[in-house]
């Protein structure tokens, strides 16, 4: 298996409003932990060229898988509010133990953020 993998992070500024961007990572080691690829991209998204301040200065703390190379895609345009048990990245795992691979694509957003659109999923369009 390649150490190394692509990666797509999905930033989440809100759920509500569908305002999300994709980052590509590139030689992520998924044998680093969780944590580590939270540190990495937090340290990363303020000087990634291309995004708008609002996604560079957003508190992320929360990982979830959202697409899997050569699987099925969900019909939800930000993300599935299904499966949080096995799909959202927990600390302490490295994250090929979490189930990411290469291609991968996650959602990074606020855990709190989250609850909340979950508790009542209503688009503000």
């Amino acid at each position: 298996m390649a150490a190394e993998a692509v990666v797509t992070v999905r930033l989440i500024r809100s759920f509500e409003h569908r305002n999300f961007r994709p980052v590509v990572f590139r030689g992520v080691d998924l044998d680093q932990t969780v944590e580590q690829f939270i540190r990495q991209v937090q340290h990363e998204i303020p000087t990634r060229p291309g995004l708008p301040p609002p996604f560079r200065k957003f508190a992320y703390d929360t990982l979830k898988i959202t697409h899997q190379a050569h699987g099925a895609k969900t019909n939800e345009l930000v993300m599935s509010l299904e499966d949080d048990e096995q799909l959202v990245l927990q600390h302490g795992l490295t994250l090929r133990a979490a189930g990411v691979a290469n291609e991968t694509e996650l959602a990074f957003f606020r855990k709190e953020d989250y609850g909340l659109y979950k508790a009542n999923p209503q688009s503000a369009w």
